[in-house]
């Protein structure tokens, strides 16, 4: 299947999926969302690939949702779309069959935070910033955000760090137990080929049976938050606080939320 927002290579028993949209800081529009989610259902159908490793081209990771795109969304069916791609490929991704590998570099926001949140294992190199930003544009965590952040480190410390929406450096995400490695910058393809080596190397299909176990019981509750977080999201869009943060955004400017 050919894509123009992102690359997929597939190198027998290891594949590659790699954000392409390096112009705009690989931020997802609604192409790059569709193609993501495309892209998870031809996994599904991969049988021979066990390990995925997902990254981006350029400069970043992902700075999330592309704001350009939110701007322009304002029909309910545009609205509508995007949330039904989010939620596809958060889902999908959440039940590869496969080890996933999210490798940080640069930025990983909003959007983007949730879908490495969602892997297996997250390397992030030093310089790296992390942030679970929805509410500076007065909107909440979607792509199973809520789900994936307390799964990591429980819901009391992920109301919390979803509330201040601050951006993290790599060390401060692994000490809030975020992310699973810290490496010096430019290390991060380096460390996840040698992580990638020993997991097949191991008895893979053991590991990939516990995530299935694990996963499958888990399905339901992340559905249900999916549904949750777009039903949450079109109220949001609809709120003083979301144009404010909007506008602020573009301007260049601290936003003046008044709570409506």
């Amino acid at each position: 299947m050919g894509y123009t927002t992102i690359n997929l290579e597939i190198l027998e028993r290891k594949a590659i999926l790699t954000l392409n949209r390096p112009q705009a800081m690989n931020a997802m529009d609604i192409i790059m969302m569709q193609e993501l989610a495309d892209c998870m259902e031809e996994l599904h159908q991969q049988p021979e690939v066990q390990v995925l490793i997902v990254k981006g081209e350029g400069r970043a990771f992902s700075a999330g949702g592309d704001i350009k795109m939110m701007l322009g969304a304002n029909e309910a069916i545009d609205f509508e779309t995007i949330m039904s791609y989010i939620t596809r490929f958060a889902k999908g991704y959440y039940t590869l069959p496969m080890l996933t590998i999210a490798q940080i570099h640069g930025a990983a926001a909003g959007l983007a935070l949730s879908l490495a949140l969602a892997s297996d294992v997250i390397v992030a190199e030093d310089s790296a910033k992390l942030a679970m930003n929805f509410i500076s544009i007065g909107l909440v965590p979607d792509g199973g955000g809520h789900f994936f952040m307390k799964e990591r480190i429980g819901v009391a410390k992920a109301k919390q760090l979803i509330w201040e929406g601050k951006v993290m450096e790599a060390k401060e995400a692994f000490d809030q137990q975020l992310i699973d490695y810290v490496v010096p910058d430019g290390a991060a393809a380096a460390t996840v080929d040698q992580i990638v080596g020993k997991v097949l190397a191991s008895p893979i299909a053991s590991m990939l049976a516990t995530k299935e176990i694990l996963h499958k019981e888990k399905l339901p509750e992340l559905e249900r938050i999916l549904q949750a977080e777009a039903i949450a999201q079109a109220k949001m869009r609809q709120t003083k606080d979301h144009q404010e943060g909007i506008t602020a955004f573009v301007e260049k400017r601290q936003p003046n939320f008044i709570g409506e």
